[in-house]
């Protein structure tokens, strides 16, 4: 165990979510049509069923979404949040379910994440109904932070690396098996660099074979790239804050070229740090962006889809982390507060439909339509 993996189990709260340290929160699958008339948006708290820590959501449609979160617990709703279906993995309470990827109202992916055999990915292919154990993590010194997938085949795991190794596994048959990508096809890790599995949302995958992963916890955070489904990937250095327990959180791409990260220092819980960066060019080079209004680290942040004129920056994003929630209506440029309460994940169907998840069983349905 490292350093910083036994800071992931140490009694503060906080520290919960380091790996060593989801779904636009997860890339979603859903209708894009353009949204012009953004108004600021409307928060609409909703009982999800349960009293466990939420972090991860993935937002099938405007009706299907589901999230995931301590205790071994996930929460479905088919009906755009009106309701929501909580229940516990059997044999699976006391794992920490950071991830969550579905692809419909009934398949989903769960990702507990945790030293050694605590890493571990379910599938249902009924509604939560029966879970399917795909993988259990064999390294003692192994922790994955967030998976994606890039259609009902393909998918990628990311996680701490070990011994100067990144860990990125790959899967071309629905989870069923996941190999290793080698050593040979990854950049050498910066000391001890790792993920935070604070919302799910790390690993960005976007048709095409293109994935981005956002890195912390080394000597410097990185964005990682791939454009062949996996096979082999390439590092680029990003000026936000680094250390420690500190980095890039969450990574969200509106296209081929442009994207966003979003992070920051869990030792800095009250301030505000260079914590956002964009990119224009795939991902090659990062330039910092507008800090959102709350401060703190952001856990997960994602754009709009359909809010943007095609080819440019969406006009809406969302950032939210323990110090709050933020919301931008232009491109990043400034950021306007939505709440004050602590939030750890986020998932978007379209602007009239996205949620925020966090302590306390907490959602809350965020709408930016008129």
């Amino acid at each position: 165990m490292t350093t910083l993996q036994s800071l992931t189990h140490a009694a503060l709260p906080v520290l919960f979510i380091l790996s060593s340290i989801a779904g636009c929160g997860r890339t979603a699958r859903v209708d894009t049509s353009p949204v012009r008339a953004l108004v600021p948006p409307t928060l609409m708290p909703q009982q999800s069923g349960t009293s466990a820590l939420l972090q991860a959501v993935s937002a099938v449609s405007e009706d299907v979404a589901w999230v995931s979160g301590h205790d071994g617990t996930y929460a479905r709703t088919t009906d755009g949040g009106q309701s929501w279906a909580a229940a516990v993995v059997p044999g699976a309470d006391t794992l920490q379910f950071r991830d969550v990827h579905a692809v419909d109202a009934r398949t989903a992916y769960l990702l507990s994440a945790g030293s050694g055999e605590l890493s571990r990915i379910y599938k249902t292919i009924d509604g939560g109904a029966s879970w399917t154990l795909q993988w259990v993590n064999e390294e003692p010194q192994g922790f994955y932070d967030c998976l994606d997938f890039w259609d009902a085949e393909r998918g990628a795991v990311y996680g701490d690396a070990i011994d100067g190794e990144l860990r990125i596994l790959t899967t071309t048959d629905g989870g069923r098996t996941w190999g290793r990508v080698p050593a040979s096809d990854l950049p050498v890790a910066v000391g001890s660099e790792g993920g935070f599995a604070a919302s799910g949302t790390c690993l960005t995958l976007r048709p095409g074979g293109l994935a981005w992963i956002g890195t912390g916890a080394g000597e410097r955070a990185r964005a990682l790239r791939t454009s062949d489904w996996g096979r082999t990937w390439e590092a680029a250095d990003l000026p936000i804050v680094s250390g420690r327990v500190a980095g890039a959180f969450s990574i969200t791409f509106w296209d081929d070229e442009n994207g966003m990260v979003f992070g920051g220092d869990l030792n800095q819980a009250d301030a505000f740090t260079d914590n956002i960066t964009r990119t224009h060019d795939g991902g090659r080079t990062w330039s910092l962006a507008t800090r959102p209004t709350f401060p703190g680290a952001v856990y997960g942040g994602t754009h709009l889809p359909g809010t943007g004129a095609p080819g440019a920056a969406p006009a809406a994003l969302l950032a939210v982390g323990p110090g709050g929630a933020a919301y931008s209506l232009d491109a990043g440029a400034t950021w306007a507060p939505i709440d004050q309460l602590s939030y750890w994940g986020v998932g978007v169907a379209s602007p009239r439909a996205a949620w925020i998840v966090g302590p306390e069983g907490r959602i809350t349905k965020v709408s930016f339509a008129p």
